[in-house]
Parts: structure tokens; sequence; C-alpha cells
């Protein structure tokens, strides 16, 4: 009897990058690749029109990113499984990623073998995490390298990464000043420090905030 092909959607801004996936799954015979996206807007169009078994998403991309896109792909198509393949691995974006629904996190510099196995592993529903993003999620689990910043002080703090002043902060945030300042006290005992540059230090090197 013949295994059933798995379904498989490419979402990628860099059209390079979705012609070399593409590819590359062509010689597994047990995928099929059938369309690609180029934005997280064009996803969510193929994913309605051609219902895939697992969409290998990318995510930064111009407009609705990869997480926002996951999050309404599995709203709206619960049995679609999502499989991100970026090359961001900071704590906020795989935290994004997996409470947004993705099975699976990939880095793109991961191997052929180890995305063709995790492909087959998030259509069957299961979990799919290269090693290093299972190291990150488990210490999350434990607060550790702190992961423990809440979701608004994690944006305060990549605010603070671009230079913003407490007051851009809180314009922006909807936010007053002397909320912003108790967020910062807040993430300096977390992290241990005493100031904004040591904070940002801190942050960048754990994997909690990235630049750009």
């Amino acid at each position: 009897m013949t295994t059933p092909r798995i379904r498989i959607l490419v979402v990628d801004d860099h059209p390079v990058v979705r012609d070399g996936l593409t590819a590359l799954l062509a010689t597994q015979p047990d995928f099929t690749v059938i369309g690609e996206a180029a934005t997280g807007a064009e996803a969510l169009q193929q994913t309605a029109v051609l219902t895939p078994d697992v969409v290998i998403m990318d995510l930064q991309m111009p407009g609705i990113n990869g997480a926002a896109a996951t999050a309404a792909i599995r709203t709206a198509h619960p049995d679609v499984r999502v499989l991100v393949l970026t090359t961001y691995d900071t704590n906020a974006d795989i935290t994004a990623a997996i409470d947004a629904g993705a099975a699976g996190y990939l880095l793109k510099d991961t191997g052929r073998e180890e995305l063709c196995t995790a492909i087959r592993t998030a259509a069957r529903g299961e979990a799919a995490l290269s090693p290093s993003v299972a190291a990150k999620v488990l210490a999350h689990m434990r607060g550790d390298r702190g992961a423990s910043l809440s979701g608004r002080e994690v944006e305060v703090l990549s605010a603070v990464a671009r230079g913003q002043s407490n007051k851009q902060i809180g314009r922006a945030l909807r936010l007053s000043e002397a909320t912003v300042k108790t967020h910062l006290l807040h993430i300096y005992a977390k992290l241990g420090v005493a100031d904004r540059t040591a904070a940002v230090t801190a942050a960048l090197e754990r994997g909690i905030i990235r630049l750009g």
C-alpha cells in the first residue's frame, strides 16, 4: 500500500530560499511541495486554498509576520501543522512561535536529514525542535536565563535597545513614564543588573531580545 505524501507549503520572503527548499524537498519520495508564499498574507490565502499538511514558515516577513500567520493558520485550519524555519533563535521569537501554535522550530542552518525528519514529525502532530531551541524552551520553562521577563517587559527592553527614551517608549506602548520606569526596575532585578545598558547587554547575550 502506498504511503500518502506529505503536502507542504513553503513560506519565505526570499525567492532563493524558497527555490532551495523546494528543490531539497523534491528529493524525498514522501514529500510534495504544493505551493509557495512570500508573505504572511499569502501564506493564509494559500493555506485556505491548498490545505497543506505542513507549512514551513519563516518568521521575519513584510506585513504579517510568521508568528501572526502561524496563529491565524492554526485558528482557521487546526489540522494544518506549522514548522518554523528561521535564522532567529531568541527566547522572544521562540516563545512567540510556540505560543502561536507552531508544531516545531528549526534554524536555517539545520541539516537536510534533520529538516526532513522534523517535517515528518510535525505531520504526525508531534513537536519538532532543534537541539539548541529545545534547550532554550527548557530554560524558559524552568525560568532560567531571564526567561521570567513578561511580554511587556520584553517590549520595553527591546525599545530601550533601539535607543528610545522612557517618554518615547511610553507613547509607543501607551504607558505612563512612571509605569515604564517600574517595568525597567523589575527588569533590572530579574536580570541582576543596575542600569539600562547592562540590561540590554545581558538580554542580548541571553537571547531574550534581538536587534533588528
